[in-house]
Formats: C-alpha cells, structure tokens, sequence
C-alpha cells in the first residue's frame, strides 16, 4: 500500500493535518509516502500574505479543530503583512530534502511547516533548509545545493502537476464523513484505512 499525501508547505490545513500525518507513519513504519508539493501560492497567488485576509481566522479553525501550533514568529509575519507565501521555493525545498532522505519525506515536510508556522521561518530562504537539516540529522550544504539547483525546480513544476493528475482538486483532507472526528477532520483510523 502507498500513501501519496499531496500537501503545500504554506497550507494552513496541511500543517494542521501533521499530526494525524505523523501518527500514521509512526502507526506503519513499513507504509510507502510519496509527498507530493501541491503549489498552493504560485503565479497570481503569490502575493503579500495581508491579501488574505482570511488567514488569521483560517488559523483559528485549524487549531481548534486540529490542535496545530501557530506560534509567535507566524504571527509576527500575519502582523507585518508583507510576507510573501511562494509555494515554488517551498516545493523545490521540499524535492531537496525527499531526494537526501527519501523515507523520511513525510517527517521532513512536516519539519518544514513547523519552522514557518511556529518559528515565521522563510521557506525561500535557504537558511531555513539549513536549520532544517541540521536538526533531522542532515548534509545541511547538500540540501542547500540541492534547493538552488536546477533540477529542483523541474521536481517542483512535476510536483504541481502530479495533483491534477491524482483527481486531487482541494488542499483540505476528504473523505467519508461517517470515518471523520466529530469536528469533520479525517481521524487517524480513516487515514490508515484510505
């Protein structure tokens, strides 16, 4: 059986669903994930973070229904409001961790989540994939070389065509409603099943 998880680094749904994420890989250590960069703020919706004006109350959902983190550096970026979400990087961050640790893709991805919406890290910035892979035990200069090559944005443009081709069309987890939590988040029992 394979899990393909089709996440965006700056989905707020997407970090929300770490945890459940997390459990089941530690659930089944034998499971085979593929994570999948979904491309969330690309092209004309990569723009400064104050444009949504949503967020702030999205965040609040996605804590209350999940129990996810968003800590001071995040909100100090909610705050300012000039931050710009750019899913290209963060994809072509995400092919540079998968390819030096392919079996731990999932652990890494949710690693990079936490970083931006705990810590308000850049996922453009190579610094953040520096400290990523410092603390997973990493070649922190491989993954740096790895984001800045060439093949890495080939790997992210792959990435943002993958979903489509998956029939996956929206960045929050569905699922039967009878297998949800009674918040309607898919639990981890539905997520082993699926």
């Amino acid at each position: 059986m394979k899990l393909v998880y089709v996440f965006d680094a700056y989905c707020g749904w997407s970090h929300g669903f770490s945890r459940t994420l997390l459990d089941v890989i530690s659930r089944h250590p034998d499971l085979d994930v593929e994570v999948v960069s979904g491309g969330l703020f690309t092209g004309s919706r990569r723009v400064p973070i104050h444009e949504f004006g949503y967020v702030q109350g999205a965040n609040a959902k996605i804590a209350e229904l999940t129990g996810a983190e968003f800590g001071e550096g995040y909100d100090r970026l909610i705050a300012d409001g000039s931050f710009v979400m750019d899913s290209e990087a963060a994809a072509r961050g995400v092919a540079a961790l998968r390819h030096l640790a392919p079996a731990r893709a999932a652990e890494l991805a949710t690693a990079l989540q936490r970083v931006f919406y705990v810590g308000g890290l850049s996922l453009s910035d190579p610094a953040t994939y520096r400290k990523v892979a410092e603390e997973s035990g990493l070649d922190a200069d491989a993954v740096i070389d790895a984001f800045e090559a060439p093949w890495a944005r080939q790997a992210a443009e792959a990435d943002f065509r993958r979903p489509a081709d998956l029939g996956v069309t929206a960045p929050r987890p569905t699922g039967p409603r009878a297998d949800r939590s009674t918040s309607g988040w898919p639990t981890t029992s539905w997520c082993a099943a699926a």
